[in-house]
């Protein structure tokens, strides 16, 4: 059979034609979700009135009596005026409308210390917004405005998110009311120097100032948190954007709604992250949980018996993968009610009942949570010691230990990171009463094999991970 060169093209030109379009991934449409929530999201702006005199927008000479340039700025500036004058700030923020009957959500850093509350719609109406109450520690705020009928927005569940799901953003960067952007979850319970009580979830959904306060949605159109914080070396969006999960911040409302006030968990202890040393000298395989520094006087964590060098691995059926993750499960704890703790202690797992109680007020979170001291590392540990000094007890607050006089430039010490002036009170979970006793039990250590220190410094205590070489 023969076949013309023209009909070979032809055909070949129909299969080119009639082929299906390539595959491709198939992306979100978020115009369903703005629609519907837009209306929900409002703008928030604020007014401080400064005290009188305070404002550096006129700054005035004192001028002697007589002098002549005393009349030239009599003539352009009335200073009486000037004095009762009262500037007056703005900051820009976010939010959104969570019952119709007028209550909205927004950061605490959004109002805080402003005098007046302004909160703008979608449509240009404007209300003055009262504020119910704020909480710093959750950076949560509620606001009331006087209408009905307002729209409200779905609230969803972030503990199912996922890493890697999309998830998009509307709020006002800039003043730029309405804006949406979008992005995925880059990861979740991430835990920021100053807000341990909130397991944040982070995305890379471009966030800017002026967003703060906003809601963040799932692809169902819920609301699954709330925008806070940005993560920016320039102060512009670099990629790394917080959203406060939506269940804690609308714990923290219904607090603020029926008491004005948020009630927090406390355990009573200190705590620090477990190292790849550390979970060697306890026994564990991996490094994780949450390593008790210190249990406080009188603490729940005190009755209950927590001891120094437990290992809270697990609290009220969540395991405890780092330390940073151990705060806001007790945070959220009921106070009243028995939490259960896992902890390895003498390298076996073991069940304690804690009887939670109220955060006490002077107790903040940094003190709950001692720094982590740089990484450094005695005969065969590579330091001198001597018996504890009055004046070392009464500044530390101790009743025993060793203090380390002498860290050799080279050896275990050093790598472990003590410093000289650092007090050992504990050695491979055994008290140091005294020298006597730092000498027998680090003799009876194993060389190349980690055992912790607990080491008492003016922050607080801490352990460390040392390995013993041969002397």
């Amino acid at each position: 059979m023969k076949f013309s060169l023209k009909f070979f093209a032809s055909a070949v030109l129909v299969l080119v034609v009639c082929a299906p379009p390539m595959a491709r991934a198939d992306l979100p449409d978020f115009t369903g979700i703005v629609e519907r929530a837009q209306d929900s999201v409002v703008n928030i702006s604020t007014k401080t009135r400064a005290e009188p005199g305070t404002s550096k927008e006129f700054d005035i000479p004192e001028l002697p009596e007589g002098s002549p340039f005393g009349d030239l700025f009599d003539k352009f500036f009335d200073r009486d005026e000037l004095d009762r004058r009262h500037r007056e700030a703005q900051s820009l923020g976010s939010g959104f409308i969570i019952s119709g009957d007028g209550y909205i959500l927004t950061n605490h850093h959004v109002i805080a210390g402003a005098d007046q509350v302004i909160v703008r719609m979608v449509n240009r109406k404007e209300y003055i917004a009262r504020v119910i109450g704020s909480d710093e520690a959750s950076d949560v705020a509620v606001l009331k405005i006087d209408d009905d009928h307002l729209p409200v927005l779905k609230i969803g569940d972030s503990d199912h998110l996922k890493v890697g799901e999309w998830v998009l953003a509307i709020g006002s960067p800039f003043g730029f009311d309405a804006s949406v952007t979008a992005g995925i979850v880059s990861a979740k319970g991430r835990s920021l120097p100053s807000d341990n009580y909130v397991p944040f979830i982070q995305t890379d959904v471009a966030i800017n100032p002026g967003n703060s306060g906003g809601p963040l949605f799932n692809l169902d159109g819920e609301v699954v948190g709330i925008n806070s914080q940005i993560y920016s070396r320039s102060g512009g969006f670099m990629g790394l954007s917080f959203a406060i999960p939506i269940e804690l911040a609308i714990d923290v409302a219904n607090q603020i709604k029926e008491t004005g006030s948020v009630s927090r968990g406390w355990l009573g202890v200190l705590i620090q992250e477990v190292t790849r040393e550390l979970a060697e000298s306890f026994g564990m395989e991996n490094p994780h949980g949450a390593l008790v520094a210190k249990v406080l006087d009188d603490s729940p964590a005190a009755h209950a018996g927590l001891q120094v060098g437990d290992v809270i691995v697990e609290f009220n059926g969540e395991a405890v993968l780092r330390s940073s993750a151990l705060p806001p499960l007790v945070g959220r704890a009921k106070v009243g009610k028995e939490a259960q703790l896992t902890v390895i202690r003498d390298q076996k797992e073991r069940r304690i009942g804690v009887l939670i109680a109220q955060l006490p007020a002077q107790i903040t979170q940094a003190a709950l949570q001692p720094e982590v001291p740089d990484t450094h590392e005695n005969s065969a540990l590579g330091m001198k010691v001597e018996a504890l000094g009055k004046e070392a007890r009464k500044r530390l607050k101790i009743e025993s230990g060793v203090q380390v006089v002498q860290v050799d430039e080279t050896g275990p010490a050093v790598d472990a990171g003590i410093l000289k002036g650092d007090v050992i009170t504990m050695i491979d979970n055994q008290e140091i009463e005294s020298v006597d006793d730092f000498e027998k039990i680090a003799g009876k250590l194993k060389s190349g094999k980690s055992v912790a220190l607990l080491v008492q410094r003016r922050a607080g205590p801490v352990f460390l991970a040392i390995r013993p070489e041969d002397s």
